[in-house]
């Protein structure tokens, strides 16, 4: 988890949206509120199946939530 992953995400925005906490996000995903938070600052590049969790959940594709940033 040392460099800022390529892959850019809007994670941290709809959660707020949603008004749920990193905790809550992490419980209805399966993973730790650490993990969201790294996810949310760019530390860590989900799964494809965690992506996809996310994104059903926010009810949206998994392209509106994560995109490239890399070169």
């Amino acid at each position: 988890m040392g460099r800022p992953s390529p892959l850019g995400n809007r994670v941290r925005e709809l959660r707020e949206e949603r008004g749920m906490t990193q905790a809550e996000l992490g419980e209805a995903i399966g993973v730790t509120r650490q993990t969201v938070a790294a996810i949310e600052q760019n530390r860590y590049s989900p799964s494809l199946e965690s992506a996809f969790r996310i994104a059903r959940l926010f009810e949206r594709g998994v392209e509106d939530v994560f995109y490239w940033s890399g070169s």
